[in-house]
């Protein structure tokens, strides 16, 4: 009975009772009814056992989430596909919980997506909300659903720009979308990489402005490797072009003033895409010249794309968020996410599908911490500590202020090639850039993984719209010119003839354009004008570049681009200059010092020699004035090597040979310098400076079409009325007929005009320094930089130097001995003064020396005679200075009317001279003299004695 009642309910086991006491009788006839019956019932028991089991699972077992996507897009159904993966894995392994999804579609519409959460909320009652793939999107449902319901919000988008105050407007959302700052910082190091200074940015309009903080972002990521934005291209949307031919768009991509060829493509639907490209590869703009780059948001809408389609888009490169495909979970979402997104012909997961995935694992590890730990019940805070430091699919992420942030994101740049996204060439990360070198992979094609560029070539585009045959580069020269040495336009010819423009500047031109790695067809056009005029028609377009004597100047660097300078410039003056005629100039290869010392020291040798050579050589004997006449005119005559006397003193051999060597170096010194100034004209100029100019009030001349004028009003001072505008070549009669004083040229003008007036004229040297000659040309171009590439190796090999010397120097012979050259300096005594103290100190050592052998011989006869002179220790200091004294005087006296001399030291010799023999033999009595009456003899009486 018991079991019956378990089996059938309590319905069937009261039917049962009351049967059995209402006819106990018939209880065979009526238990076997009664099993019949419940046969028939029992299928239909079982169903609503199930349902009731069914029912009270639902109401405390399944958790609605609720998910916002594009139905249409690619990246809508690879969504939709990852989460119904990531659902039904975890439904599949868990036996107490269950996860059901409900999708709606937001068609890429805000308030379409907003309506839908509202609904979700509150008519299936959903936990969560996720997806929206545009800001506006996920900012009005977090509006409508997160902060009215309190229900979270994790949106695969996010604004480019985070508001400061963002977290506290929305507590209940969370971002998980790529992180749109460091994608436009690759896109600009992969502008720099290819030196491209000019780029023309296209997005479609989505009607809620939602490129304009991607596009911000990308402008200061530019600016900040030297690039700019030239134009930007807004594509209307799908629904509001009227001509289904897409007229319109081709309108948009007429860019007659455009000359960059660099386009990348911020953010589009499929459809405007595909008809972007089409159009301009119909209007050549998909070609060799031009790089196209995509962002990952359109890389992800591609694989859908037919050949023919893709077709159009060969050699653009894009960006991808890297993610690793070589791990085991990886490889088993691709699988099942294969089986589930069958219907596309390339069902490989993106990125976004990745988020997804990640984002419902996120959610299902909630629930199940929801389920084991019932204190637990904030969905809100699980979902920010689960995606803090959480690694999926898509990389290792950490939570911020409300966005899920991969730790170190990564980008790869990909090649479309032969309708395909999968060729992936290298990695850049915001922390290194490129890994390896972007350049060389663009330039090496050997190993298969070269870029492919757009016209299926190899070499990496200019990135601008190159001259061709049929629309060649436009030059322009400047008509008029302060010298025509540097541009020279012959007006009687055509355009077209290759003579009518002729100069430095031009021959300069036409040897960059020969060195080349490419053709570069241009046609040259002179226009009279300011230089600041022709600067302005390159900058508004009319104008390719300008070559001529053109200035850099910082307020031209804002208009064009400026090459290499190719000449120094600065402020030179020039000023007439009067020949000097000195009648003195003998006396100026040395200073009145040096003829001074040198006088003394002549001086002070001849006294050295004369004090030396008078005890022991008869030709420096007789009177005093004899004596100092001899050794005066011995001393004088050895500086022209013609002194005739003898010397017999060995000390005095010293000093003569110390004295001479002096004499040689003086002499050569005075004729050499003497010989330059003769040589050399010296000119002095009537004006010695800028100072001497306004403080006198002077004339001064300025070309009228230059920059100088101002320059010289405004920060050299000089007064306006104080300054003449002369013309062009800068006559020399302004000079002659006193009409100025001076001329103020740039550099290499005035070098042209010296060369031109050798005499009579100087420069200064510049001592106010400009940018330099140089050759403008549009901004962003990129031939400025290939011309600043060859002028730099025409200054390295020197062809540079040899095109300035045959046009601006004047042919050699005309000014070859220039009257501007600087004049040599006299000697000082500082040149010599380490040979005038050597010969000093010679001089006076040999003295000293001579005083020593002198009081030794004195105290030597005294000590022969008996009569010793005192100890030094006698007398005072004055008596000992007296008797020291008195023998020099003793030994320097004469006796009177004979030329003779005594006492010859040991260390004096005859040189020519013959003397008597001191040896004690009978034929010389002299030696029995004694020592102070011992005489030189004459040669003449040995002679008669003998």
């Amino acid at each position: 009975m018991s079991y019956i009642n378990k089996l059938c309910g309590k319905g069937s086991a009261i039917y049962f009772t009351q049967s059995k006491f209402q006819n106990p009788m018939s209880f065979p006839f009526t238990t076997a009814n009664t099993v019949h019956r419940l046969w028939i019932l029992f299928p239909v028991l079982i169903i609503l056992s199930y349902g009731y089991g069914l029912g009270a699972l639902n109401s405390s077992d399944v958790t609605n989430v609720g998910a916002i996507i594009n139905f249409n897009s690619r990246i809508g159904k690879e969504q939709k596909a990852a989460m119904e993966v990531a659902a039904e894995d975890f439904n599949n392994r868990s036996k107490t919980h269950k996860l059901i999804l409900h999708f709606r579609d937001s068609g890429r519409d805000p308030f379409r997506a907003a309506s839908a959460a509202e609904e979700l909320i509150k008519e299936k009652k959903v936990e969560a909300i996720v997806g929206m793939e545009t800001w506006q999107e996920a900012a009005q449902v977090a509006d409508h659903a997160g902060n009215q319901s309190k229900v979270p919000v994790i949106s695969f988008a996010a604004p480019t720009i985070t508001p400061p105050l963002m977290q506290r407007r929305w507590p209940h959302l969370i971002r998980m979308a790529t992180d749109a700052s460091a994608q436009m910082k690759c896109i600009a190091d992969l502008v720099s990489a290819y030196h491209w200074k000019r780029v023309v940015v296209i997005y479609e309009d989505d009607g809620y402005g939602g490129a304009v903080g991607t596009l911000a972002v990308l402008s200061e990521a530019l600016r900040d490797v030297g690039s700019k934005i030239e134009h930007r291209l807004i594509l209307p949307r799908v629904s509001s072009l009227s001509n289904p031919n897409w007229v319109e768009l081709e309108e948009l991509l007429k860019l007659p003033f455009i000359q960059s060829r660099v386009f990348i493509v911020l953010q589009s639907s499929l459809s405007t895409v595909t008809h972007l490209f089409r159009v301009a590869k119909k209007m050549e703009l998909v070609g060799r010249d031009s790089a196209w780059i995509i962002t990952e948001s359109i890389v992800s809408l591609l694989d859908s794309l037919d050949s023919s389609d893709m077709s159009t888009m060969e050699g653009t490169l894009g960006t991808k968020t890297y993610y690793a495909k070589n791990t085991n979970s990886y490889a088993k979402f691709q699988n099942e996410f294969q089986t589930k997104f069958s219907e596309e012909d390339n069902s490989k997961p993106g990125i976004y599908a990745l988020r997804a995935f990640d984002t419902m694992t996120i959610i299902t590890q909630a629930l199940r911490r929801m389920t084991s730990n019932s204190s637990t019940s904030n969905l809100q805070e699980l979902f920010n500590t689960l995606f803090n430091n959480y690694t999926g699919l898509s990389g290792k992420m950490y939570f911020k202020e409300g966005g899920v942030l991969l730790y170190s994101p990564k980008f790869r740049i990909i090649n479309i090639v032969d309708g395909k996204t999968d060729k992936e060439l290298i990695s850049w990360t915001p922390e290194v850039g490129f890994s390896p070198s972007l350049v060389n992979q663009g330039t090496n094609s050997s190993n298969g993984v070269g870029i492919i560029w757009p016209g299926n070539v190899t070499s990496a585009p200019k990135g601008w719209a190159m001259p061709t045959d049929e629309k060649k580069m436009r030059i322009l020269v400047p008509g008029i010119t302060s010298f025509y040495k540097f541009v020279k336009v012959d007006w009687s010819r055509q355009d077209s003839d290759e003579k009518k423009f002729d100069g430095f500047c031009i021959a300069l031109f036409k040897m960059i354009v020969s060195n080349l790695s490419y053709s570069l067809p241009y046609e040259i056009e002179a226009r009279n004008g300011s230089y600041d005029s022709l600067i302005n028609l390159v900058q508004d377009k009319t104008y390719d570049a300008v070559v001529g004597d053109i200035t850099v100047l910082s307020e031209r660097l804002e208009k064009v681009d400026f090459t290499q300078p190719y000449l120094e410039s600065g402020l030179s003056m020039i000023v007439p200059e009067n020949y000097e005629e000195s009648t003195w100039l003998f006396l100026k290869p040395f200073t009145w010092q040096m003829w001074v010392v040198t006088g003394g020291i002549l001086i002070y040798t001849t006294l050295i020699v004369w004090f030396l050579e008078r005890p022991s050589n008869p030709e420096f004997g007789g009177r005093f004035k004899d004596q100092i006449r001899t050794a005066t005119w011995f001393t004088f005559s050895s500086l022209f090597f013609a002194h005739r006397e003898k010397i017999y003193s060995n000390l005095t051999r010293v000093v003569v040979i110390e004295w001479l060597f002096v004499v040689l170096i003086l002499s050569s010194s005075y004729t050499a310098n003497l010989s330059s100034m003769l040589t050399i004209k010296g000119l002095n100029p009537n004006v010695t400076g800028i100072e001497t100019l306004k403080r006198t009030n002077a004339k001064i001349g300025s070309d009228a079409d230059s920059f100088i004028l101002n320059y010289l009003e405004v920060v050299l001072g000089f007064k306006n009325s104080n300054i003449i505008e002369v013309g062009p070549q800068y006559n020399v009669d302004d000079f002659k007929s006193k009409r100025i004083s001076a001329a103020f040229l740039e550099l290499p003008y005035a070098e042209v005009f010296i060369n031109q007036n050798c005499k009579g004229y100087t420069s200064t040297a510049p001592n106010y320094r400009f940018g330099g000659f140089s050759f403008a040309f549009q901004q962003g171009s990129p031939i400025a930089r290939d011309f600043t590439k060859a002028i730099l190796e025409l200054l390295e090999n020197g062809e540079l130097k040899k095109l300035q010397t045959r046009w601006l120097t004047t042919p050699e012979g005309e000014c070859s001995n220039n009257a501007t050259s600087n004049t040599p300096e006299s000697l000082s005594l500082k040149n010599f003064s380490g040979l005038f103290i050597i010969t000093s100190v010679t001089s006076t050592l040999c003295l000293l020396l001579s005083l020593v052998i002198l009081m030794r011989k004195r105290q030597q006869q005294e000590a022969d005679q008996g009569n010793a002179s005192p100890s030094p220790s006698d007398g005072s200091l004055w008596n000992r200075t007296v008797r020291i004294a008195g023998f020099i005087n003793q030994s320097l006296s004469i006796p009177k009317g004979a030329p003779s001399f005594a006492n010859v030291e040991e260390w004096s010799s005859p040189l020519r001279w013959d003397y008597t023999s001191t040896s004690n033999t009978p034929e010389h009595p002299q030696a029995f003299m004694e020592p102070a009456q011992i005489e030189f003899i004459p040669q003449e009486s040995i002679e008669q004695r003998q």
